[in-house]
């Protein structure tokens, strides 16, 4: 199988007051088409940093990140923010959706500014979540939805552009069990119906084993793979 993402002896540190925190150290990581992986750590292990690198939100200080084979080192904002939008898919634990638009925009919205015509951008979203068992809820604002129907429309919305990857940051850390459960299991299938690479940061150990497997980040480095 071909890696979808790479990263290559990754750093990063942040300077905090008078001291220089180094949360990145060396990070070596690879995930090939199609795969689910976990990412567990304790709070503050730097999951959340890991997953701004991998998504090209943020820079590291040195390494390399390959992402469907191109490297990203030195690229240009423009060339970043085009790799962003074309490749990768962003699910965060605050669902980050737009108050004023209703489910079926807020997956049309991303759509529309990778350039796909309204037409088409409609069928997506609609298909989408209809997936996420939400076609009865299309025309519903945020404030309307439940918190479990709130996280199903942003996997809907990161799935929109047809990326290769998607970053999920604890995307159940405000739901109860259940509600966990049911959106992992439409996450997971939609990952395999739709041959989706991800890498979710979590928490709960009971979802991280339904993964394909498991990375654990403690004090900057990668200390197990399952």
């Amino acid at each position: 199988m071909s890696n979808i993402i790479e990263l290559n002896d990754v750093y990063k540190s942040f300077d905090q007051g008078a001291h220089h925190l180094k949360i990145l150290k060396g990070i070596n990581l690879k995930i090939t088409s199609a795969e689910v992986v976990a990412l567990v750590g304790p709070s503050g292990a730097g999951k959340s940093t890991l997953l701004h690198i991998m998504g090209l939100l943020d820079c590291s200080d040195s390494g390399d990140i390959i992402i469907s084979g191109v490297s990203t080192a030195g690229l240009s904002d423009i060339k970043r923010t085009k790799i962003r939008r074309d490749e990768i898919g962003f699910i965060y634990q605050f669902h980050n959706l737009l108050p004023e638009f209703n489910a079926l925009d807020n997956v049309i919205m991303p759509q529309l500014i990778a350039g796909v015509s309204v037409e088409k951008a409609q069928k997506r979203a609609k298909a989408l979540l209809n997936k996420m068992m939400l076609g009865s809820r299309v025309d519903h604002r945020p404030s309307e939805l439940s918190g479990g129907e709130k996280q199903r429309v942003a996997i809907a919305r990161a799935l929109a552009n047809r990326p290769r990857l998607v970053l999920a940051d604890e995307p159940t850390g405000n739901l109860d069990e259940k509600t966990g459960n049911d959106l992992m299991d439409m996450l997971l299938e939609l990952s395999n119906d739709e041959g989706i690479s991800a890498l979710v940061a979590t928490h709960n150990n009971k979802l991280a084993a339904r993964m394909d497997r498991t990375i654990i980040l403690k004090d900057g480095v990668l200390t197990k793979l399952v």
